[in-house]
Parts: C-alpha cells; structure tokens; sequence
C-alpha cells in the first residue's frame, strides 16, 4: 500500500498501514509588534533630530518587554512609534495582522482604541469620572457594549473590585495607576505599551503594580512592551531591550536589577 501524505496547517499525516500517523511541526511564534527599519526624524535641515536609526525587533505574542537607555536615546519615540501614537518617517510597524502605515489616520485612531492599551505615567484619568467609567471609557467610546463579566475580571486583576463606584481623588497614586491599567486591559488589545508606568510610584507600590503587570502576563498571556528607567521594574521582564543613541544596543533575556545596571552604566549616563 503506498504512503499517502495529507498536509494539515499544523502537522504532517501518513496513513502508513492503515494507521494514520501524525507528526506536528513546529509552529512559527506569531508576533504582536514588529518594527522593521524603523527611523524617525523630527524637524527639518540643520536643526533635524534623528531619534529612531533603522529600529528592527519583534516581539512575540504574550512577551513581556522592558525598553532602556540613557536620556535622549530614542525610548519614548519607540514606545509611541510602535503604538501607532506616532508616525514612523521610514520603515514599517505592524501590530498583529495590521500594518500601520498602511491606515489613514481617521483608521489608525480606531485602530488604537480598539486594539491598543497605552498606559501613561500620568495616569489621564477624568476626575468627575468613576473608576468604573474611566475603566470603561474606551469601550463607550467606540460604541461597544460593556461586558460586565470582563469588567469584574480586570478590576479584580487589578483589585479595585470593590472601589468601581469611587473617584480617582479617593484613591492612592497607587490606586490610580492601576485604574489606568484596568482600562488599558479592558479592551482585549494586541499590546500594552507602558511609559514609566512605576516612575511616581514609591517602591512597594511600584512593586505591586509591577506584579500585577507579570501576572497579566503569566496567567493571560497578554504582551507588555514598557519603557523604565529602573533596573528593578525592568527586572519583571522577560527580557530588556537597549537604545543608544537611537539605535539598539544590545538585548539581555532573564534579567536581574543587577546585571541590568552594569550593561546601563556600559552605555553612559543615566
């Protein structure tokens, strides 16, 4: 009896004998960010500041990332490049299945509300707003239906489960920093980008936070891309990523606020 070969998207078969074989192949990690030559030049002339040089990486599905470098490296224009906050001058940024360059501007503001989460230092949240309604924000602003059953799981992640009725001046800046990641995770998006979300945060609420940060990781398989300053917040990651001088300078997986120190002092000053 001939070998006869049937192809799956993920496995190999052969009816050998009349038993059907199977054997898997390896899957490709598909990526959630990917930065492909990316530059970025602000202004024009003698007075152009080139803050991205060529910037490729790709950072797989449920990665947790820490972005560092010394002032003036490039961090915050990654962070904002990537997310669609910000236009590349050349090369591409895709996330997901989605190449961003390829949006109009009116398509990549949906994009980013939708499938995005961004978490900025200040926390941005409205005052006259509940935790629950600023949690819930981006949601009714693209017209979609609250699930309430994933607003209890995110406020719960998060343990703000029983303060949702609450303002954003009863709470802690701890308290508050994590509203504004609640509502950065309650949206499902294909990353969350995070800039110094710990850099007002005194050290055992940054801690917390950052354990909660790793637990969305672990446990949802959410993908984090965050920029720090901080060799222990970086220290959460799975690996940490170096700019200089906007360029990368060097990766460093399984890090630990020690060895993260070292290679920053190697880059200059911090």
């Amino acid at each position: 009896m001939r070998h006869r070969e049937i192809y799956s998207r993920s496995s190999y078969q052969w009816l050998l004998k009349g038993i059907l074989v199977t054997i898997h192949a390896p899957e490709k990690v598909a990526s959630a960010v990917e930065l492909d030559a990316v530059t970025k030049v602000y202004g024009a002339g003698e007075g152009a500041v080139r803050a991205l040089a060529g910037v490729s990486i790709s950072v797989p599905r449920g990665a947790f990332i820490a972005v560092m470098g010394p002032s003036g490296s490039g961090k915050s224009t990654f962070l904002h490049c990537a997310a669609g906050l910000d236009r590349p001058t050349s090369g591409r940024v895709r996330l997901g299945d989605t190449e961003l360059s390829g949006l109009r501007e009116t398509a990549l503001t949906k994009f980013r509300r939708d499938r995005v989460g961004f978490v900025f230092q200040a926390y941005n949240l409205l005052s006259w707003l509940t935790v629950e309604q600023n949690i819930t924000l981006p949601l009714r602003m693209a017209g979609r239906p609250v699930d309430q059953d994933v607003l209890r799981q995110v406020a719960s992640a998060v343990q703000l489960d029983v303060r949702l009725g609450q303002r954003p001046s009863q709470l802690s800046g701890g308290q508050q920093q994590r509203v504004a990641l609640a509502r950065a995770l309650v949206t499902r998006p294909e990353a969350v980008f995070l800039d110094e979300p710990t850099g007002a945060l005194d050290t055992r609420t940054a801690r917390h936070v950052l354990q909660m940060l790793r637990q969305a990781v672990d446990h949802t398989g959410q993908t984090m891309v965050m920029v720090t300053h901080d060799p222990v917040a970086a220290s959460f990651a799975d690996s940490v990523v170096f700019l200089a001088d906007g360029q990368l300078a060097g990766r460093m997986t399984r890090p630990s606020p020690a060895l993260i120190a070292e290679r920053m002092t190697s880059l200059g000053e911090w």
